[in-house]
């Protein structure tokens, strides 16, 4: 799989997405690198570490966060990704759900769309994804943890998706699917 500049050989080796969130609120970092100052520091020292693509957020997932608008997270990320575009040669990764943000991303140069909604969150992201020939990242997540059998629901959850990548054209070789653990799931349903 191409992402960017860089080849990845998945069925022969694993690769690590360092995370930057650019969010006052994220869970995983408590917004120490929403200034551009400390977004770049840290994504030195995550390809130092061994990062071999890097995700920016701007908006957190997190549960009860708060919906930001398309225009306030184009404004978080966008002077992120254009730094590290100019700083950095390693793939850049946006996660967003929204097309607008994917839009303005993929214009900038990100490589990956990162959609925790799996391309059922808004229907203009496909068309988005196919047209700048990005490749995506697509996880399953559900509104509700509700299922009849866990595993095969998940399975037909991610076809879903799957199709609506490949209706919208974007080729097999762009897509990633990710089982989205701790998005609607709980971990003791992992173990049914």
């Amino acid at each position: 799989m191409r992402i960017g500049k860089k080849e990845f050989d998945t069925e022969k080796h694993t690769y690590i997405m360092g995370i930057l969130n650019v969010t006052p609120d994220s869970f995983s970092d408590g917004g120490k690198y929403n200034h551009i100052e400390g977004a770049l520091k840290h994504a030195e020292e995550m390809i130092q570490e061994g990062a071999d693509i890097l995700d920016i957020g701007g908006e957190s997932t997190r549960p009860g966060h708060i919906k930001v608008t398309d225009e306030d997270e184009i404004e978080r990320i966008m002077p992120v990704l254009e730094g590290l575009k100019k700083e950095f040669d390693i793939p850049i990764s946006v996660d967003t759900y929204k097309s607008k943000v994917a839009q303005a991303a993929v214009l900038a140069g990100a490589d990956l769309i990162n959609d925790i909604w799996g391309l059922k969150y808004d229907d203009k992201m496909a068309d988005v994804i196919a047209k700048g020939q990005t490749a995506c990242c697509l996880m399953h997540n559900r509104e509700k943890a509700e299922y009849k059998n866990f595993l095969q629901n998940v399975l037909e959850d991610l076809q879903v998706s799957a199709d609506i990548a490949g209706s919208a054209g974007i080729k097999k070789d762009k897509i990633i699917l990710d089982p989205g653990v701790g998005f609607g799931k709980t971990y003791e349903m992992n173990l049914e």
